[in-house]
């Protein structure tokens, strides 16, 4: 691959279109991994940056599908909780980025097929992410507002798969304990110029936990449509059904000591849950002309309906009773992005700049929960945001394995409320932020065995509207409008090194980091399913490391170890925090996978899972202890007369550990626990024609 090749896929991959669009075409762990950009490849051992990639077989093989974090768990740096409660929807962080959030992801930016997930104000959830279809997921670990403007500690791009040339059918039966049912339909091909892929699936299960229900509907199709030889659009169309998604809620200690299965007893009495539906449509258009430029084009558009019951009412009357949220959302936007690659006084450069612009509407109301029933109504606005990003990037090879790369993005957010209850007054207000985020980077590419980088980068976070919603401090008062929180703004150094070793039967991957943020939006107390926000500022150093090797040609191992020291620096709302430990953020974990594939297509999967103590509020009060959860996976896969047949077969919680999927962080009332499931199997098979 030539040097130019090389810097030009740098750009696709790395910047701001909103979207990385990467695949990972290797067909196990330690194959040259691929990242396809722009008509351009670059393997991912010489992208400078913490990246990681994990591919189809990674996030479908035998999995039960419940959750992202099934598939992301062999990435460093990744901290999941709350797969089994899908009224709080996954919650993920990267460095400690998102960790604040209960519910939902703050601080990352979520793509699927190079459309955005989240929001202007930086909320992004996975409901209407499809596992069942995914081709690759992508993730890059740390601060990237130079390419991904605010709540951008991180990214996850999740790409579905490509249309085949063979029309196929494929359907999905799956079946497990408490009440675990799935189906999925999928159907591909490709006519004439037209490639198409559909998938459509069904979720029902009732939970380990009492009042855990969930039906979840979800359609996900793809079309691409090559226009000629240089240009192609791609259409997204994206429909989520979910009528129920009930929350047992956090309980305490006592309450799991005398039944680890029971729901909240304030979750039961309010029907705490959720229930939404949601529509997406997204155009990508890429065009090439000739061998320097390169033109992406998207625009999308998403509508949501949104009711939620919280676990508060009349029986916390200093909350303000309204238990019960409902939303009517619509977000849209568009953006492009032009790379000109060429030579810069002699030397391979690729040159890219490029625009977003998003907006959003929430049309929010509150109501009184009158025991599980919504009664008057108690809080009135419409929210809006509207954002403008501007961003570019350079790189130049400087040498033959020297790459020098630097850029910035410019930012404006206005954020926007129309208080309409205005029994207590008239809360509307506008706020408007500006930033500029600047990074460079260095790497260089000594050999496939050696490959080092160093970078600086920065990160730019506006609260949501959620965080931004009154009460922060004064819990008596309950009040629309804007509080008093702070945007935060985080700077990073990292240093790291990757390769591949052993006739490329080792790879390894290596990043340290020290962070310094400033005004870090966080939870202060929890009352019911509401968080309440203030700022502080934090430093955090980490290291992150991952070794993939291929025993033998059946049997692989991969390893991944997080060290993590977060601290508070300053907290002017709690002093007895400053100097103690971030909570949500365990100082080490460690994931082990053992997997054994017989060229006949069976295959068994162990691996476990190492969370270390963790702490559940900021003055560190409340000690969570460590866990080792393990899941085994087991099938095979046979060809009878064409048709492709693969069954499979799961447990997880192999060995019973008394765990928890979630810990809320400052809880009142010490409502901070969400037991985890025992141990429980599942099992399907895939029939393929």
């Amino acid at each position: 691959m030539t040097k130019s090749r090389q810097l030009r896929v740098l750009i696709p991959l790395l910047m701001a279109a909103g979207s990385t669009s990467a695949i990972a075409q290797a067909q196990s762990p330690l194959d040259e991994i691929v990242i396809v950009g722009t008509r351009t490849e670059q393997v991912l051992s010489s992208v400078p940056m913490a990246i990681s990639l994990v591919n189809k077989d990674a996030i479908q093989l035998g999995r039960q599908e419940l959750g992202l974090d099934e598939s992301l768990v062999a990435i460093p740096g990744l901290v999941m909780q709350s797969r089994y409660n899908f009224s709080q929807d996954l919650s993920v962080s990267i460095r400690g980025f998102g960790s604040r959030a209960n519910f939902g992801m703050r601080g990352i930016k979520v793509f699927a097929d190079d459309i955005p997930m989240t929001l202007p104000d930086g909320q992004s959830g996975t409901d209407d992410l499809d596992l069942g279809s995914a081709q690759s997921v992508e993730v890059i670990r740390g601060p990237s507002a130079s390419l991904y403007g605010t709540a951008s500690g991180g990214v996850i791009s999740l790409t579905t798969e490509v249309p085949t040339a063979t029309p196929f059918v494929e359907t999905k039966l799956m079946a497990g304990e408490y009440g675990h049912q799935k189906i999925q339909l999928k159907a591909g091909g490709t006519s004439g110029r037209l490639g198409y892929l559909v998938n459509v699936s069904k979720l029902d299960m009732d939970g380990y936990r009492d009042h855990s229900e969930v039906e979840h509907n979800l359609i996900n199709s793809k079309f691409i449509y090559d226009i000629d030889d240089t240009s192609s659009l791609t259409a997204i169309i994206n429909a989520v059904d979910s009528p129920t998604a009930n929350d047992p809620g956090g309980v305490t200690l006592a309450d799991i000591a005398a039944d680890r299965s029971a729901a909240g007893s304030r979750n039961l009495s309010s029907n705490s849950g959720e229930a939404f539906d949601q529509q997406r449509l997204g155009l990508v258009y890429k065009k090439s002309f000739g061998a320097a430029h390169d033109l992406t084009l998207r625009t999308y558009t998403m509508r949501k309906d949104f009711v939620g019951f919280l676990p508060i009412g009349s029986h916390i009357p200093f909350v303000g009773d309204d238990g019960v949220v409902a939303y009517q959302r619509s977000f849209s936007g568009v953006g492009g992005l032009y790379t000109f690659s060429d030579t810069l006084m002699g030397k391979p450069n690729v040159f890219s700049i490029g625009v977003d612009m998003d907006y959003q509407t929430d049309d929010r109301q509150r109501f009184i929960n009158n025991a599980g029933v919504k009664g008057a109504i108690s809080f009135n606005q419409v929210e809006e945001a509207e954002s403008v990003g501007v961003y570019f990037r350079n790189e130049t090879a400087l040498t033959e394995a020297l790459i020098l790369s630097f850029g910035g993005r410019f930012d404006n957010l206005d954020m926007s409320v129309d208080d309409l209850y205005l029994a207590n007054g008239d809360q509307s207000g506008d706020l408007d932020y500006n930033e500029f985020s600047p990074a460079i980077g260095l790497m260089w590419n000594h050999s496939p065995a050696l490959n080092l980088y160093t970078n600086y980068a920065t990160s730019f976070e506006t609260p949501t509207f959620t965080e931004l919603g009154s009460p922060a401090q004064d819990l008596n008062v309950n009040l629309g409008g804007f509080n008093n929180v702070n945007p935060q703004k985080a700077k990073s150094v990292e240093v790291g090194a990757k390769g591949s070793v052993i006739d490329n039967r080792l790879f390894y991957d290596l990043a340290l980091y020290s962070m310094d943020v400033e005004n870090e939006i966080t939870n202060v107390v929890n009352i019911g399913s509401r968080a309440f926000f203030e700022n502080a500022d934090t430093d955090r150093d980490g290291l992150e490391a991952q070794l993939q090797a291929k025993l033998t040609d059946q049997l692989s191992l991969t390893v991944a170890y997080t060290f993590s020291d977060f601290k508070f620096t300053s907290f002017d709302g709690t002093p007895a925090a400053v100097g103690e430990t971030l909570p949500g953020i365990p100082e080490h974990q460690f994931y082990a996978e053992l997997k054994y594939t017989h060229p006949e297509g069976a295959y068994v999967v162990l691996d476990a899972l190492n969370v270390g103590e963790f702490y559940a509020d900021n003055a560190n009060t409340e000690q969570v202890d460590s866990s080792i959860v393990s899941t085994l996976r087991v099938g095979s896969t046979f060809d009878l007369n064409g048709t492709t047949v693969a069954p499979f077969f799961g447990v997880n919680n192999l060995f019973d550990e008394d765990y928890f999927s979630n810990v809320r962080k400052n809880a009142f009332g010490g409502r901070a626990y969400e037991p985890a499931p025992e141990r429980h199997i599942y099992g399907g098979v895939t029939i393929r024609f």
